[in-house]
């Protein structure tokens, strides 16, 4: 918990809490569901529930014992914003991502419509970006409901990308990340889909960066489209991947 991550977009991860529940399609496959008991049967005393939601208070100060900054992803095996998480962990949480201002936090949610509902009661810092996952055309009102939060930057995570988004809205939006979605049964994702929000991307001046085609092996599938990789990092995300390209309109 908080050791170096694999996710192409991030640094590190944090859980507080962990485990879930299914909201939308996108959460049919779930690679967390699938891992969760994988470590509970390792003896991980944090997934003794499997993937039941757990909230773990003593992780909540875990990233203030990280001294050299870090892109940390927030809750990859849950959902801050789940409708069982007390209002109280949740100020918890934002209260030591507020006191560690020297990492970049990302918090990424399906439960946008909640998000939306506590949003007045949260002192969002600068050191927070705040996503929503978009799957598919029907989920596109969590985007709307990012916007009009008081979130100081604000990301779309639209994986596993499930269908087009002819409507997707970039307004107010500093950062793109798409996606396929990969492991067993997992559904295949269109290159026009994917070259769409590309080019909204760049018509908008956001970021876009492309996480994976996916698949039942994802690593021989890779990650290049349209001939090349697309890492597009805003500048005020991070500084402490040198390999990491800075966004540009290209």
């Amino acid at each position: 918990m908080g050791s170096f991550s694999p996710i192409e977009w991030t640094e590190a991860t944090w859980n507080p809490l962990t485990g879930c529940t299914k909201v939308s399609a996108g959460c049919l496959h779930c690679y967390a569901a699938r891992m969760a008991p994988r470590l509970r049967a390792m003896g991980q005393k944090n997934y003794a529930n499997g993937f039941q939601l757990t909230l773990h208070e003593d992780v909540v100060d875990r990233p203030l014992s990280w001294k050299k900054p870090r892109m940390i992803f927030v809750n990859s095996m849950s959902d801050l914003f789940h409708e069982d998480v007390p209002l109280t962990f949740i100020l918890k949480v934002f209260s030591a991502v507020r006191q560690a201002w020297w990492h970049r936090f990302q918090i990424l949610t399906k439960r946008s419509s909640r998000l939306l509902e506590l949003d007045s009661l949260i002192e969002w810092p600068d050191n927070v970006w705040m996503g929503v996952t978009v799957e598919d055309a029907d989920n596109l009102f969590r985007a709307d409901d990012l916007r009009k939060t008081s979130a100081r930057h604000k990301f779309l995570s639209l994986e596993p990308l499930l269908g087009p988004l002819p409507n997707l809205n970039l307004n107010g939006i500093d950062w793109v990340i798409v996606g396929g979605e990969s492991g067993p049964g997992a559904r295949p994702m269109r290159e026009e889909w994917v070259l769409e929000i590309r080019d909204l991307c760049a018509t908008w001046g956001v970021p876009f960066f492309f996480k994976q085609w996916g698949g039942v092996n994802k690593k021989r599938a890779g990650r290049l489209l349209a001939g090349r990789l697309w890492d597009q990092i805003p500048p005020n995300l991070t500084a402490t991947r040198p390999n990491q390209a800075r966004f540009a309109l290209v």
